[in-house]
């Protein structure tokens, strides 16, 4: 017997635990069955469960749990991601306690130590994740650093510089001068800053008097500007281009250039260039042919390529200097107010420093064609497809992609410089060795280069190099290319479009056939979550408190396609209310005897209401395919909610009370087996939604022989279960019902009174169906007699129209119709206010100017709430006036 209450906590442990133990997550590469793969975006080492992972593991459960159960070779492959400069920082962080810098340690025994951290504290992530209920074939767990990814790395990196597509150029990097290290743009956290905008006066060489005058927000860069642009069609300058101005303390010459960069619509329309530290600039410095003068350290501060006075300056105070020393010249014209965006390292927290430097660089443009090729022709299809835009405009703008890194913790580049600084790149350093005295034609002493590799390299090579490449596998073999990849949109650059051109390249063929971007999860006022907001939820903390099925079903209940996810705690609530609502239908069911009979033939139920749910059920199951294919979890969730909340129990449980109760015993036993029928297909269609609870449900209501849910087959979709005349039959009665009770409530009759329902004109077999439901329709609407009467009008009736049958419901007796009359059209009239004063703010410029587009949203969705409700209390007027 089901317990009276349902207890999450013991039951998700007990399920998950029996579930690994018994290897119900496997793949298997020797099986006949179709393969099914998705890849697991790899979390970070140091990483945490947070909302994202969330909501990106329980879609990737979601498939995965209903692609086994419908007969495919599930390999949801799980793996962690090594997280170069997050996992060293750490380290670097807990030697320090220690008073342990690693450069005390050195290499070798620095790494050391991340491995044993990682041993001892690295993958909390992987427990938390099956908290959640995920199943992955955890057995066969990647990691990034380990000795098969890391030879696929050698390899890739070496072949792709071979073939010219890995080099070594000088060019701007993202510096982080606090790390010492190159960072991706993902890795940049942009920052509003309340600061100034300086405008300076250039003299013009030979010009007598005569400045140009530029503006900057970093004074201190000046000292490496090599030119200034205008625009080619600013007449205000065309006399001026080809000539020089003279820096300002420096003394450098350095030219006007004409380039469309500068906006002559943008201050003065002239922008002083300094190409060695900005990234905008640069491009203008390649095109011109301007002098690159990088004027900082690796700290950020000023080098020797300044005049002495600025030499060893932090940049903060050389900015201070240059600006003071520049006013006592009489060349600030002006000093603005101006708040602007600053990019930070997001670990580090300083200002990074846009930096001209040597790094490791793939010729991302070359590999980014066939790419670009394969989402065009449909060999890769993104889901919402507006992301192929966002795809497209990244890839056909793509820039050289910098893959070092200077910090110890990852790949080590495998290259190794000679005594004259030639390079040899090979895949380790005996082949090096040989490479170098072949050329050198004696032995040399060779050094290696000290750099890692991006994280996102070896990323990138994740749907084949956890497969086992560069050997020919038989997991590679099966399981590349994989069906879907699930992801967030922020990365689509950074992680997806590097694996399909490494996938393209390496494996000709795409590494994934479409890609499902999902939106962010934010707070219920649609902000998105931060430490700094106080606004995070933590999942643990609801699967704690609600239990896992209920965030997994509220995630995938809120996760419309392109549309941000409001998650609030109360919205867990709700839908474990649901799970609870399953559990005391189940119950139910139990304790009037259905019990699941392996002979039971659907489709020979004799009763009406009995096709009809079993009709209802397999339709359910059908929007649950086709929603599921098509990616539209939330529709999917939608479906089931519906059917199992009100199908299921609002209204089939209770049309059968009568007849479990009755004394037909051959209608009791087609009623039984056919709700245990009806549950056990549902428990099936849950499943990858809310697998822990249908687990149960169904191990405490079949019979052990059968197996667990989670190996189950999905049911079958049989159109012969799907009787129109019952269904058209059983939704009539129902309609009726729900229109009878919405005339109750909006016109506040009381619950008690009983009312006659007067049928004026009834369409063909409705007198039937009356006579047949009769006591159905008097206990559900709380009616005291059906009655058939001929066309007279009745005095304060309120009319039911359905389909071809009109009835009415007499009130006089019951309710005040005036004063009902009256409070509704204050309801109609006050709702019109509230519209009115929304609209106004609305259409209000200075409001949507100034306004968070949180606030903005905010007011559209109670202007709709607002809408709803007028419409209710009109429509209930319009019911009273008959």
């Amino acid at each position: 017997m089901l317990d009276k209450t349902y207890r999450p906590a013991e039951v998700e442990a007990k399920h998950y635990a029996h579930w690994e133990k018994s290897g119900d997550f496997a793949a298997h590469t020797d099986s006949n069955a179709a393969p099914y793969t998705i890849m697991m975006p790899p979390p970070n080492v140091t990483g945490s469960l947070h909302m994202g992972h969330a909501l990106n593991s329980t879609i990737q459960d979601i498939l995965t749990r209903y692609h086994r159960m419908r007969g495919r070779d599930a390999l949801w492959q799980p793996g962690m991601d090594h997280a170069g400069i997050a996992t060293q920082m750490v380290v670097e962080r807990q030697l320090g306690t220690q008073g342990i810098h690693r450069r005390d340690l050195g290499r070798a025994a620095f790494i050391e130590k991340v491995w044993e951290w990682k041993a001892e504290s690295g993958g909390t992530i992987t427990q938390q994740l099956r908290r959640l209920g995920t199943t992955p074939d955890w057995p066969r767990e990647r990691f990034t650093m380990d000795d098969g990814l890391s030879r696929a790395v050698r390899k890739v990196f070496v072949d792709l510089h071979k073939k010219g597509l890995i080099y070594r150029d000088k060019r701007l990097v993202n510096w982080d001068p606090k790390l010492h290290t190159a960072i991706s743009d993902l890795e940049v956290e942009q920052k509003e800053i309340k600061g100034h905008l300086w405008h300076f006066k250039y003299p013009v060489e030979g010009e007598e008097g005569i400045a140009i005058v530029v503006a900057t927000t970093r004074p201190e860069t000046m000292l490496g500007d090599t030119g200034v642009a205008v625009h080619p069609e600013d007449e205000r300058y065309t006399h001026l281009v080809g000539k020089h101005v003279i820096l300002p303390l420096v003394g450098r010459r350095i030219p006007i250039v004409a380039d469309a960069y500068a906006d002559p619509e943008t201050g003065s329309g002239a922008v002083k260039m300094t190409p060695a530290h900005d990234f905008n600039d640069f491009e203008v410095g390649r095109r011109q042919n301007l002098e690159i003068v990088n004027i900082f350290d690796a700290d950020a501060h000023l080098n020797d390529n300044v005049p002495e006075p600025y030499r060893g300056l932090d940049r903060y105070e050389a900015r201070k200097r240059v600006v003071a020393d520049l006013e006592a010249q009489g060349l600030v014209e002006k000093i603005e107010d101006h708040v602007h965006t600053v990019p930070h390292g997001d670990r580090s927290g300083v200002a990074i420093e846009p930096w001209l430097t040597d790094q490791w660089y793939v010729d991302a443009a070359t590999l980014a064609k066939p790419a670009i090729e394969a989402v065009e022709d449909g060999r890769i299809v993104f889901v919402p497809k507006q992301w192929e835009n966002t795809y497209f405009e990244w890839m056909r703008n793509i820039q050289p992609w910098c893959v070092s890194r200077q910090i110890w913790w990852g790949h080590q580049i495998p290259a190794w410089y000679g005594p004259d600084g030639k390079i040899f790149v090979e895949l380790d350093e005996a082949a090096a060795q040989a490479a170098a005295d072949s050329h050198y034609g004696e032995a040399v002493a060779l050094s290696r280069d000290e750099d890692v590799l991006d994280t996102w390299f070896s990323s990138a090579l994740w749907p084949f190099s956890t497969l086992g490449w560069p050997d020919q596998t038989p997991e590679l073999a099966r399981y590349y290319p994989g069906d879907v990849l699930v992801t967030g949109f922020d990365i689509i650059f950074f992680w997806v479009a590097r694996m399909i051109m490494m996938g393209l390249h390496f494996m000709d063929e795409v590494p994934f056939r479409t890609v499902y971007i999902h939106a962010l999860v934010r707070d219920e006022r649609g902000q998105k979550m931060s430490k700094s907001k106080g606004n995070i939820i933590d999942p643990l903390m609801l699967i704690d408190k609600y239990g896992c099925d209920a965030l997994r079903f509220t995630l995938t209940a809120l996760m419309a396609q392109g549309r941000d996810i409001k998650l609030s705690e109360s919205r867990v609530e709700g839908y474990r209310n649901f799970v609870t609502k399953l559990w005391n239908a189940a119950r139910y069911c139990e304790m009037n005897g259905a019990a699941l009979d392996d002979t039971f033939d659907p489709t020979a139920c004799k009763l009406t209401v009995n096709r009809w749910i079993i009709g209802k059920v397999v339709e359910a199951g059908a929007q649950v395919e086709e929603s599921l294919a098509a990616y539209r979890f939330n529709d999917a969730a939608t479906a089931l909610y519906q059917f199992t909340w009100n199908i299921f129990c609002d209204w089939y449980l209770e049309f059968t009370k009568p007849i479990l109760t009755g004394t037909d015993e051959a209608a009791k036993a087609e009623t039984r087996a056919t709700t245990a029928w009806v549950l056990g297909r549902l428990l099936h269609y849950l499943h990858p939604i809310v697998p822990f609870v249908t687990e149960e449900l169904w191990e405490q209501l079949g019979d052990a022989k059968r197996g667990p849910l989670i190996t189950a087959a999905w049911p079958s979709f049989d159109a012969a279960c799907i009787d129109k005349p019952a269904s058209v039959e059983m939704d009539w009665v129902i309609r009726l019902i729900t229109e009878v009770r919405a005339v109750r409530s909006e016109l506040n009759v009381p619950p008690k009174a009983r009312l006659p329902l007067l049928v004026r004109e009834a369409g063909p077999g409705v007198a039937e169906r009356l006579d047949t439901h009769r006591d159905l329709l008097t206990r559900l609407a709380r009616l005291d007699s059906i009655q058939k009467i001929d066309g007279a009008a009745v005095s304060g009736a309120v009319p039911i129209v359905l389909d071809d049958t009109t009835a009415v419901l007499p009130l006089a007796d019951v309710i005040d119709i005036a004063q009902e009359h009256a409070r509704l059209q204050r309801e109609v009239d006050k709702a019109s206010g509230e519209i009115d004063k929304i609209d106004k703010k609305l259409a209000n410029q200075s409001f949507l100017a100034k306004a968070p587009e949180t606030v903005v949203e905010e007011q559209r969705e109670r202007r709709d709430d607002y809408t709803q409700l007028r419409n209710k209390f009109a429509a209930a007027l319009e019911r009273l006036a008959g």
